[in-house]
């Protein structure tokens, strides 16, 4: 898949995931008899797998990670695969904090990138499966799992025709998922989604596109592209405050614009936080903490 295609199949399972073609990076959920248990993110990393583990440490050995020290102490329950976690609040509430700091974000994006769709590419070559909506079909398989079950029960392409092959698979796979527990029998709308771009000839993933009932055009996949790399982290009030010379910068705009901030000590605390909150009602600001917008409308 070129650039482009891999967006989009990013997208595409980022709707089955979280209902956003961006996806919910803050998204936290615990469905009845999922024997993954706790999951979180973009890609709904699970406790019950390991893989919340894997994202939560890469994310804590960032240097910038707003949440890392509060999440650090949890990191054994998680180790663990506690399952007490499924109900503990503070935890959850705390994971969908982090789920603002671009630094989440871009490990995220990484870690998912790296365990799942790298993989899935490799898998695909590997049975000469080169159209994006059959490596497509190959990545949602390695994210929602049970793909190296199911291709060992498929066997080899055969005559290299891949395309018959994926049409097969998807066959299979919506039948598989309608016989296992709930609640993986509802999500068989992901097999719906593949069988409508089979119907339509639709292999090279053109757009616009459907999945799932949400539209992929080109103007909203350009609006869901991740920031870019350096951008300004969300500042949240926590315990201890976060700090830094961003924090400073923001100090220093509100001083700027004769806002009462007195001087900028790089630490941003409670009087901080309830001057961004002023700031956010007056410009008509919504979103959590100090983020993207609220930069945006300080010029920084």
């Amino acid at each position: 898949m070129n650039e482009q295609q891999q967006n989009i199949a990013r997208a595409i399972v980022n709707v089955f995931e979280t209902g956003r073609i961006r996806g919910n990076y803050s998204a936290v959920a615990v469905l009845k008899g999922d024997s993954g248990h706790l999951s979180y993110g973009r890609s709904q990393s699970t406790l019950g797998s390991g893989s919340l583990l894997g994202l939560l440490e890469a994310y804590c050995a960032q240097p910038d990670a707003a949440c890392a020290a509060d999440i650090k102490p949890f990191l054994e329950s998680v180790r663990q695969k506690d399952i007490a976690l499924d109900t503990n609040e503070a935890f959850k509430k705390l994971l969908k904090v982090a789920g603002a700091d671009p630094v989440m974000q871009a490990t995220q994006d990484k870690y998912f990138d790296d365990h799942y769709l790298a993989p899935a590419c490799r898998a695909s070559e590997a049975l000469g499966i080169t159209d994006a909506l059959g490596q497509t079909v190959v990545y949602d398989s390695h994210v929602q799992g049970g793909w190296s079950k199911l291709q060992s029960r498929m066997g080899p392409v055969i005559g290299g025709d891949s395309r018959r092959w994926i049409t097969s698979y998807v066959q299979t796979r919506a039948d598989w998922l309608q016989h296992l527990k709930e609640p993986l029998p509802s999500t068989v709308y992901r097999m719906d989604t593949f069988e409508a771009l089979i119907k339509s000839d639709n292999w090279d993933l053109k757009l616009p596109l459907t999945a799932h009932g949400v539209q992929i055009t080109e103007t909203a996949l350009r609006a869901a592209t991740p920031p870019a790399a350096g951008a300004h982290r969300t500042l949240i009030l926590l315990t201890p405050y976060m700090q830094g010379e961003d924090v400073r910068a923001l100090q220093t705009a509100f001083a700027d614009k004769g806002l009462p901030i007195g001087k900028p000590d790089g630490f941003y605390g409670p009087f901080t936080a309830q001057l961004v909150k002023e700031w956010q009602q007056v410009h008509g600001i919504d979103e959590t903490g100090v983020g993207p917008l609220t930069w945006k409308s300080l010029g920084l």
